[in-house]
C-alpha cells in the first residue's frame, strides 16, 4: 500500500502515489543534470507546466491519484535526457521557423506570435498555423482594404482579442506544431537566449541604426497601445452584451425546457390547452425538452462562454473532450429535431374531408332561417371560441372540443335549397386523413324552414389535433328569401360578391337575384353596396349603427365619406 502525496507542479496540484512521485524526481534529476546551466531553470519550468498539461489529460477527477502508468506515459512523450543532444552552433531562423511545422505533420494551436509582430501578431500566428510567410497575409489584408470589400480590420481586431498570445515556451512549440518534448523546449529556451546576447553584442550598432527611427516606433508603439486599450473596452461592453442576451435566452430555454421534461406529471388537459403542438408528435414530451434543451441551450452556452471570454482575461479553456462532447450532443439534438420535423410535415401533408348533403324542401314564398346554437355543457355563450381544447364530455369520455365552424351562402341550379356539410382534417395520407374526418362528430337540424346548426364540433381526443373544421354550404336558388340570426355573423365567412351579411341588423331578409343575393328591407344606402358618383369613379358604401346613430361611408378610388344622421 502506497502513500499519496500531494504536489504542485505548474501551478495545479495533483495527487501522486510515492513510487510515481520517486520516478518523477528521479526523471526531473536527471532532465537538470543534462542541461547546461545557461536557462537552466527557464527550461525546467516549461517542462514541468507540460507536464501538468499532460497529466490534466490523463485525470478524469480531482481525487484521481497519478501512478506510474501515468508517469511511463508522460516520459514516453516527452523523451528521455540523454536521448536528446543540442547543438549549440544551429542558428533558428524565421524561414526555418515557418517550415518545421511542416516537416513534423504535428497539430498546431493557433496563437498570436509577438516576437515577430507589427501589431498583434495575429498575421505571424496565421503564418506558422498554415506554414505559410506571414508578408502574404499582411499583403492580403492591405489589397482587401484598398479594395473595399468586406470588414479585414474589423475581424483582424476581433482576433487580436480572441486569439490568446503564444507566451511560454510550450505554447511556442505548439504554435510551430513541435513537438513539446525536452529537446525542444531546451533549444527554444537556448534560441531566445542566443538572440539575447546577440542583441548585447550589437547593441551599439544596433543604437545608432536605431535613432533615426526611434520616434515614430515611440508614437506607432503609443497609438497602437491607445487603440488596443479603447478596443479592449469596446470588446468588454460587447462581452457585456453578450453575456446578458445569451444569459437570458439561456434561462427561457431551460425553464420551458424542464418544463417539458416534467410535464408527465402535469395534467393531459393542461398539456393540451396550453402547449397542444407538441403533442402532435408520437414522441414522449420529455425527450422532446431535451432536444430542444441540447440544440438551442448549447449555442447559447458556447455564446455565453465567448461573452465571459471577452470580459475576463487568462480565462481557462474548457478542454477538447468537454467541448468535443458538447458539439456531438448538439448535432445528435439537431438530428432529432430535423426527424420531428419531417415527421410533423408528413403527420399534416394530406387533406381528406367527408361530406353529407341535406335536401330543404320550402315553398318558393317561404322564407329559409337560419341560427347557430350552442351547447351549455361546454360554454356559457355564443361568443365563447376555441379553436381546439381538451376536455370530457356528459359521459366523461376525453374528447377534443372546437368551434372551428364556417358558414357558406352559395348560389345553385337547382330547385330547391339544400345544405352540405363538410367535415376535414389532415393525415400521413389522404386515407387517414378522411378517415379522421369521419370521426368528427357535428349536429345540425332542419326543420321545415327553419336550419339550427351546432356552433361547435367534437372528436375523441385519440383522434388527436390534425386541423380539423367543419365547413358549412347553404345552397339557395334564385327567388329563395333567407333570414340568418344574428349569431351567424361571427361564422359566415360568404363570398361578399354574393352574400353580403349587414351586421347592423340581424332583422334583414335577404333574396337571391341572379348572382347576386339582395337585402330586401335594408335601408337604401345598405342595398347599394356600389354605384358610379357624376365623375364616373367607383363608389362603395356601408352603413353602420352606433349607439342608435346611423353611419354612412362612402369609399371611391381616392377619397373617403364618412357622415352620420
Amino acid at each position: 500500500m502506497n502513500k499519496t502525496i500531494s504536489i504542485n507542479l505548474g501551478g495545479f496540484f495533483f495527487h501522486i502515489d510515492e513510487d510515481a512521485y520517486q520516478k518523477l524526481s528521479r526523471y526531473f534529476d536527471a532532465v537538470k543534470r543534462s542541461l547546461s546551466p545557461e536557462g537552466r531553470d527557464e527550461i525546467i519550468k516549461d517542462i514541468e507546466s507540460r507536464i501538468a498539461e499532460l497529466f490534466q489529460e490523463r485525470i478524469k477527477n480531482e481525487k484521481q491519484v497519478i501512478t506510474l502508468s501515468e508517469i511511463d506515459e508522460v516520459i514516453a512523450i516527452m523523451g528521455q535526457p540523454e536521448d536528446y543532444k543540442i547543438d549549440e552552433e544551429t542558428s533558428y531562423s524565421n524561414e526555418r521557423s515557418y517550415t518545421s511545422s511542416a516537416k513534423t505533420g504535428r497539430n498546431k494551436r493557433l496563437y498570436r506570435d509577438k516576437d515577430n509582430a507589427i501589431l498583434g501578431g495575429v498575421a505571424s500566428g496565421f503564418g506558422h498555423y498554415f506554414n505559410i510567410d506571414p508578408l502574404w497575409i499582411r499583403l492580403g489584408i492591405v489589397l482587401i482594404v484598398v479594395a473595399g470589400v468586406g470588414s479585414p480590420i474589423l475581424i483582424y481586431l476581433l482576433l487580436w482579442v480572441i486569439v490568446p498570445e503564444a507566451i511560454t515556451t510550450s505554447q511556442k512549440l505548439e504554435m510551430r506544431g513541435e513537438p513539446i518534448t525536452i529537446s525542444n523546449i531546451e533549444k527554444k529556451v537556448k534560441e531566445g537566449i542566443n538572440d539575447i546576447s546577440d542583441k548585447i553584442n550589437n547593441i551599439d550598432h544596433q543604437k545608432i541604426a536605431n535613432s533615426a527611427r526611434s520616434g515614430a516606433n515611440q508614437i506607432g508603439a503609443t497609438l497602437s497601445d491607445l487603440f488596443l486599450s479603447f478596443f479592449k473596452i469596446i470588446s468588454k461592453v460587447i462581452g457585456l452584451f453578450i453575456i446578458f442576451f445569451s444569459a437570458m435566452a439561456l434561462l427561457g430555454i431551460l425553464i420551458g425546457s424542464i418544463f417539458m421534461i416534467f410535464s408527465s406529471s402535469l395534467p393531459d388537459s393542461y398539456i393540451f390547452n396550453n402547449f397542444h403542438t407538441p403533442l402532435d408528435f408520437d414522441v414522449p414530451m420529455w425527450i422532446q425538452g431535451l432536444l430542444l434543451l441540447f440544440a438551442a441551450g448549447i449555442p447559447l452556452f458556447f455564446l455565453l462562454v465567448l461573452g465571459i471570454k471577452l470580459l475576463v482575461t487568462n480565462m481557462k479553456s474548457l478542454g477538447n473532450n468537454f467541448k468535443y462532447s458538447l458539439l456531438a450532443i448538439w448535432i445528435v439534438a439537431l438530428i432529432g429535431i430535423t426527424y420531428l420535423g419531417i415527421q410533423q410535415a408528413t403527420a399534416v401533408g394530406f387533406e381528406g374531408k367527408s361530406v353529407k348533403k341535406e335536401q330543404i324542401f320550402i315553398q318558393p314564398t317561404d322564407t329559409l332561417f337560419v341560427r347557430m346554437q350552442y351547447n351549455n355543457y361546454y360554454a356559457k355563450s355564443l361568443y365563447e371560441r376555441e379553436n381546439h381544447k381538451y376536455t370530457h364530455d356528459e359521459n366523461n369520455k376525453e374528447i377534443i372540443y372546437s368551434t372551428k365552424v364556417r358558414v357558406h351562402f352559395l348560389k345553385t341550379e337547382e330547385n330547391q335549397p339544400f345544405l352540405q356539410v363538410e367535415r376535414s382534417a389532415t393525415g400521413k395520407s389522404h386515407k387517414e386523413a378522411t378517415s379522421r374526418s369521419e370521426k368528427i362528430r357535428y349536429n345540425f337540424d332542419i326543420q321545415g324552414n327553419r336550419i339550427t346548426l351546432d356552433n361547435y364540433f367534437t372528436t375523441a381526443f385519440g383522434n388527436k389535433f390534425r386541423d380539423q373544421e367543419v365547413n358549412i354550404y347553404i345552397y339557395l336558388p334564385n327567388g329563395t328569401y333567407v333570414k340568418p340570426d344574428e349569431s351567424i355573423q361571427d361564422y359566415d365567412r360568404s363570398d361578399n360578391d354574393f352574400f353580403n351579411l349587414h351586421y347592423d341588423s340581424d332583422q334583414y331578409i335577404y333574396q337571391v337575384e341572379g348572382n347576386k343575393t339582395i337585402c330586401t328591407n335594408c335601408p337604401e344606402e345598405d342595398n347599394e353596396d356600389e354605384s358610379d358618383d357624376e365623375d364616373g369613379d367607383t363608389v362603395e358604401k356601408m352603413s353602420i349603427r352606433v349607439n342608435n346613430k346611423e353611419i354612412n361611408i362612402d369609399v371611391t378610388d381616392d377619397k373617403l365619406r364618412i357622415e352620420a344622421e
